[in-house]
């Protein structure tokens, strides 16, 4: 892409070189004000195509730490100075051609076929540069090659005007060759106009007409989006830098919240080609967030693990209660200063008349360095908790057990099948009593881990055809 944009650009710089030279001559030899000021236009022509080959060579550079958004900007600083250029040529016309005109008597013009000849040669020149040139700028986004585009148009037009002064020459009308040089330095003037205009607000990071809203539908588009704020964008050469705040549910797990703002990213990349994109995530309470999410929002802010949160309603207030775990090591003083700044954030969030109570809990902190527990060890450990099973509960099948010692005690995990149409408390509830009597047996237990599953019958029975 970058050797195609230099290719067009170098083409432009050899064409616009050859008409100069071939303007000037016939110009000279003709005495055509016209033809000289389309010389001193390709000229100018000439010399931006030189700024353009330069900027656009420079402008493919990568971004680096003294440049971070790339150097695109230069191919604006070059259309700028051809604009500038443009307007110094058609002041210096237009003065030529009214003193031309105010004498009264001018200069002599010769309509040679020469000079004929040297316009239609251009407008034909003229007309496909400007093809190639702007069809190069269409897949680039190139504001350099862009002017040059505009430039060789223009060329053509004012060509054109040329051909009718020379013609009116010939005629006999002797004025028409200044009013054809004024005709040539207006449009001249209307295309560094609108060149000019563009190119400041490009430097000026005028947002793109249109982009701000077009972002914000696109984000919104976005599962987990609530708002859409703050958009800001510039176009810095083939570039779209975008910045935007989305609003997200506060209650969501940061893995989420980071997917959320990766799915914004890629979809306005997606339909903005060449957009670099920043997004800021912005939590926010949403008006249908639970109060189980509150409170976990509430201790989530302040650092903390809860669990078995339970609400109670009773009309006139809400009562609250929550395990908290903090830990291990920590005396009650500093963990009741903990459990107590929980309670006044868990108000502040829902109002002081909220009742509010914790249970603390040690939390583990780490690993715990252990080995496993001989094989007899643990034979009798798996022994005594099927002997411990209550034949009329839900729990049965107690199998994989595992045994392993640690500096606080024994550390056991097993697996063990309940009926499958049980509802998760009342299963949790029997692997906690059994968990309770293994304890109670045997007092060097430190832990017991308990993993339920579906029985084999009753789920084969479920899955069997009828």
């Amino acid at each position: 892409m970058q050797g195609h944009k230099e290719k067009v650009a170098l083409g432009s710089v050899l064409a616009s070189g050859g008409l100069t030279l071939a303007k000037v001559a016939v110009g000279l030899v003709s005495g055509s004000l016209a033809i000289l000021s389309e010389a001193g236009h390709s000229g100018i022509d000439f010399g931006a195509s030189l700024i353009t080959y330069f900027a656009v060579r420079v402008s493919g550079k990568p971004a680096d730490e003294d440049h971070p958004y790339g150097h695109e900007k230069i191919e604006s600083i070059a259309a700028l100075a051809e604009t500038a250029l443009l307007f110094l040529l058609s002041g210096i016309v237009i003065w030529e051609a009214g003193q031309r005109l105010l004498s009264g008597h001018g200069h002599g013009v010769e309509a040679s076929i020469w000079a004929f000849g040297v316009m239609v040669g251009s407008i034909v020149i003229d007309f496909f540069r400007s093809r190639a040139l702007s069809s190069a700028a269409q897949k680039t986004s190139s504001e350099a090659l862009e002017a040059d585009a505009l430039h060789f148009s223009s060329d053509m037009w004012s060509s054109l005007a040329v051909l009718v002064g020379l013609g009116g020459v010939a005629l006999g009308f002797s004025a028409a060759d200044s009013l054809a040089a004024i005709a040539v330095a207006v449009l001249i003037l209307v295309v560094g106009w609108r060149l000019g205009r563009r190119t400041i607000d490009t430097l000026t990071d005028v947002a793109p007409a249109g982009i701000a809203e077009r972002i914000t539908t696109i984000a919104g588009r976005i599962k987990g989006v609530v708002a859409v704020e703050h958009v800001r964008a510039r176009r810095v050469g083939a570039k779209l830098f975008a910045e935007m705040t989305v609003g997200v549910s506060r209650a969501l797990p940061l893995d989420r919240v980071a997917a959320i703002k990766t799915d914004v990213e890629n979809a306005i990349r997606s339909e903005l080609a060449g957009a670099e994109v920043s997004v800021t995530t912005e939590p926010r309470a949403l008006d249908d967030e639970t109060i189980m999410e509150r409170i976990m929002v509430v201790a989530r802010n302040q650092g903390l693990a809860v669990h078995h949160v339970t609400v109670h309603d009773l009309r006139n207030k809400l009562a609250v209660s929550l395990d908290l775990e903090v830990d291990r090591a920590l005396s009650l003083g500093e963990a009741h200063e903990i459990a107590s700044k929980l309670e006044s954030a868990i108000r502040g969030d829902f109002g002081q008349e909220m009742e509010v109570e914790t249970h603390i809990e040690p939390m583990e902190t780490g690993g715990i360095a252990g080995r496993d527990a001989p094989i007899d060890l643990q034979t009798a450990i798996a022994a005594m908790m099927r002997k411990l099973v209550q034949a009329d509960g839900p729990i049965r099948d107690v199998h994989s057990v595992r045994a392993r010692e640690t500096a606080q005690g024994l550390v056991v995990n097993f697996h063990c099948r309940a009926d499958p149409g049980l509802s998760i408390e009342a299963v949790h509830h029997a692997v906690d009593e059994l968990e309770r009597r293994l304890r109670k047996e045997r007092g060097d237990i430190h832990r017991v881990i308990g993993h339920a599953e579906p029985s084999r019958a009753a789920k084969e029975s479920a899955q069997s055809p009828r």
